[in-house]
């Protein structure tokens, strides 16, 4: 049985403000439970909770959801990976998740800039359970400029059309994307990176993008 006070913090987890209140976020199913580790607090069922849908996200719940701490990654442990991907504006969580399970795939790490919420239901879904595992932060966007060029990392956007270079393969690099409506809007220097494609498409989704460079780099490496 859950006590009073662990539905009410279940029921907060459900907004952006209860998970940064709590520190906690919502894990959903055997195999997210299974992926973020010791990171869960404690585990709930239909057995505990008649109401147990009402607290899920989900349309078919699995019947067993998990109370997890939300990682807490420094620039530090960012930094230290060979890729960093920096998110600019990219607010869908089926995107970010994808993006974070890449990250783990080819080794990256993350930095957001007015992105959605890592900690949302659909983008730990969506992550595979990979935003317990992959470094990342997120950063104010006035704090973001002075911090990418203080990495000391060649810095490469990833831009629709033109004439850009090809994937970065030296050691180390920091590939920013934008949103498809808007682009890259960070005002920081760096070298062009266009994926070339056939002119029927108008771009590609930005996960679908990041996938390419990410493959390349890591099998250049």
């Amino acid at each position: 049985m859950l006590s009073d006070i662990k539905v009410k913090m279940i029921r907060e987890l459900k907004t952006k403000k209860g998970r940064v209140k709590h520190g906690l976020c919502l894990v959903e199913g055997q195999k997210l439970i299974d992926a973020a580790g010791d990171a869960v607090d404690f585990t709930f069922s239909r057995e505990d909770r008649m109401d147990f849908e009402d607290f899920m996200t989900t349309e078919t719940p699995q019947g067993i959801a998990g109370i997890a701490k939300v990682p807490k990654f420094t620039i530090d442990e960012v930094s230290s990976s060979s890729t960093i991907v920096v998110l600019d504006g990219v607010q869908d969580p089926g995107n970010v998740g994808t993006i974070l399970r890449l990250c783990q795939g080819f080794g990256a790490s993350l930095i957001l800039i007015e992105s959605v919420d890592v900690t949302n239901s659909k983008v730990i879904r969506a992550s595979a359970g990979a935003m317990f595992h992959v470094p990342w932060v997120t950063v104010a966007r006035p704090e973001a400029v002075a911090l990418l060029e203080g990495l000391k990392k060649p810095i490469y956007k990833m831009e629709v059309g033109g004439e850009g270079s090809s994937i970065p393969v030296e050691p180390n690099a920091i590939l920013i994307a934008g949103s498809e409506g808007q682009g890259i809007t960070l005002d920081v220097q760096g070298e062009s990176v266009t994926i070339q494609h056939d002119a029927k498409l108008e771009s590609l989704n930005v996960a679908n993008a990041l996938a390419i460079v990410l493959y390349g780099r890591f099998n250049a490496s």
